[in-house]
């Protein structure tokens, strides 16, 4: 069983770091300094988008408008590193 926590853990990991490269590079694309007419570029952009947005959806409806500010990310990171703190300091050790 804790060998499952633990890719739980690590599945949480990847993905905070997907969520970082997710906005990285909207940030990239807004500002021009990558073209997605590359096909590798567009290729990362709809992968980055179709795994983070099922995720970060629920969280912008409940958000304010902040204008141009788009702090969702930074929202579902907290809720991720709470989640993992859980998981290490409640469940990991009551598990056998």
């Amino acid at each position: 069983m804790r060998a499952l926590l633990d890719i739980v853990i690590i599945v949480l990991d990847l993905y905070v770091w997907l969520l970082i490269a997710s906005a990285i590079l909207s940030w990239l694309i807004a500002f021009n300094v990558v073209n997605t007419r590359n096909g590798f570029v567009a290729a990362v952009a709809e992968f980055l988008y179709r795994i983070t947005e099922p995720a970060l959806a629920p969280i912008r409806r409940f958000m304010p408008n902040l204008g141009g500010l788009d702090i969702s990310p930074i929202i579902l990171i907290l809720i991720i590193l709470f989640i993992q703190r859980v998981i290490a300091y409640y469940i990991y050790p009551n598990v056998v």
